[in-house]
């Protein structure tokens, strides 16, 4: 009996349609720490961004490309000639390449949206996947709204952009439309259906609306699917997109129902997942499968008694090989830059000079004066925000006075393009206070979208992160701040936000 399963191929979009959830822009420098993580995960495919959409995102999926050696670098395109050449350009210097090209052919969208001919658009298609093959021999294709599509249409499309030279077709539930037997279903057809189908791999791509991304995923690679499109914790659009750690381990942990195996690294699930949620400013939620921090907590004393006999009576899978258990250490006051350092690295943090690890070791060494553990939560949440593009907004000093029966004030004391400000007001509540202090002066005229704190670690004295979402003329942003002082982080988070506003640094869009 062959027992040999088939290859799933793990295609992390978290860089671009993870960075196109509302607020989550990164940096360039941010994209590049991601991406060595995911490399380091073993992800097959890492598509880092949308090259035609602005000079950053050029510029980064650029260095993804020149810094990533074991996984292969993808860039985003629509279907015609600019995009499809900028991609090309892109990825010039990647050890190993992929464009991934797309056209709406569900007949809303082609009908509303693209304005064209069910024709028109196979000719399209064809034609950017014959460009995109003069730049690279891996092409990928996506039908844009896949599920909604109708089959006749979708086999036609399928065929010609496979004999233009696409290995890759990727039908995507690009609204979060599909239901996991209807969609699994779709691909069984198609496979079917498609006379030249054993010459390409099928892929999904799935939408989180309806909560059902990862049953939809899993669903079509019972039906012939080898590669899962997935993102870091979910993230993504409206709702998110399918998880990479739930498909990852899912596929793991039942590996006596899906005829398939990933070549992922599981380890560094956990690590990933704090990188990203650290970066972005979405935190992870306790109840998240695999690396919220409930995920392997035990309150119930029958399910905490039935572990302590034998873990498997309520875990399914073990902790550690997931990247928890094995990362808490002591790093203090006392611990040196070498210690420092190496742990980062471990993390797959890594600095490009001397001068930027110096910034977060002066943070390091601040931050142990206040508490008594350091842990990876911590050294992930001082690397935030290092890279600033531009710091017009600097805080020097904050005092705070909150009484019972009287409004709460807050004075501070700003740097502000190198000029030191001191502004006062009063708020409904200490933080009301100080951002409106901050606002007396700075004059933004942003819209605040989201307050929210966490804590970094456990105990009283826990770092606290905060995460502050302005709007201004369509643009968002997340700022965030840490800090032992919650006030404090707020203050910084709400400035970061500022400053990310004041840079002109373009919203990264993609489709």
């Amino acid at each position: 009996m062959n027992t040999k399963k088939d290859k799933l191929v793990i295609f992390d979009t978290t860089l671009r349609d993870g960075e196109q959830s509302p607020g989550a822009s990164m940096t360039k420098d941010e994209k590049i720490r991601i991406a060595r993580m995911l490399e380091r995960m073993r992800v097959d495919v890492i598509e880092a961004g949308f090259a035609i959409a602005s000079p950053g995102d050029f510029e980064a999926v650029q260095a993804v490309a020149e810094t990533v050696k074991d996984s292969r670098v993808c860039s985003l395109a629509r279907a015609v000639g600019p995009d499809i050449s900028r991609a090309g350009e892109a990825l010039k210097k990647a050890n190993a390449s992929r464009i991934h090209t797309f056209i709406a052919t569900s007949p809303i969208h082609m009908k509303y949206k693209l304005q064209m001919e069910p024709e028109k658009v196979l000719e399209r298609a064809v034609e950017a996947v014959k460009l995109a093959r003069q730049f690279t021999d891996d092409v990928e294709f996506s039908l844009e709204d896949g599920s909604r599509s109708e089959p006749e249409f979708m086999y036609r499309i399928i065929e010609a952009v496979i004999n233009a030279g696409a290995g890759t077709i990727n039908i995507p539930d690009t609204v979060g439309y599909g239901e996991p037997g209807e969609y699994g279903a779709m691909f069984r057809r198609v496979i079917e259906n498609v006379p030249n189908s054993d010459k390409a791999i099928f892929s999904t791509h799935c939408h989180n609306d309806l909560g059902l991304a990862v049953a939809n995923s899993l669903s079509a690679v019972m039906n012939g699917v080898r590669q899962v499109e997935c993102t870091i914790n979910g993230l993504g659009e409206r709702a998110g997109n399918a998880s990479l750690e739930e498909i990852v381990m899912a596929g793991r942990t039942r590996q006596d129902l899906f005829p398939v195996e990933t070549g992922i690294d599981t380890s560094h699930i956990v690590p990933t997942s704090r990188l990203v949620s650290s970066i972005t400013g979405f935190p992870v939620q306790p109840n998240k499968a695999i690396v919220g921090a409930n995920a392997f907590a035990h309150e119930s004393g029958i399910h905490q008694d039935g572990v302590l006999k034998h873990r498997e009576t309520y875990e399914i899978m073990r902790a550690q090989d997931v990247g928890w258990g094995h990362n808490r250490l002591v790093l203090g006051k006392h611990s040196g830059r070498a210690a420092v350092k190496a742990r980062y690295e471990e993390l797959g943090i890594h600095f490009e000079d001397t001068a930027e690890f110096q910034m977060v070791f002066e943070r390091f060494k601040a931050l142990a004066d206040k508490k008594h553990e350091i842990f990876d939560e911590d050294l992930q949440s001082l690397v935030t925000g290092t890279e600033a593009p531009v710091e017009r907004y600097r805080l020097e000093d904050l005092e705070v006075r909150s009484k019972f029966g009287s409004l709460p004030q807050a004075q501070l004391r700003l740097l502000i393009d190198g000029e030191s400000h001191r502004v006062e007001a009063y708020g409904s509540g200490p933080v009301d206070a100080t951002f409106k202090a901050i606002e007396s002066i700075a004059k933004s005229q942003a819209d605040l979208k989201l307050y929210s704190v966490n804590a970094v670690t456990q105990g009283t004295d826990s770092q606290g992160t905060v995460t502050v979402r302005l709007e201004r003329d369509g643009r968002l942003v997340n700022g965030v701040g840490a800090d032992t002082d919650i006030l404090v982080a707020s203050a910084q988070a709400y400035l970061d936000a500022l400053n990310m506003l004041d840079s002109g640094e373009n919203k990264r869009k993609g489709v």
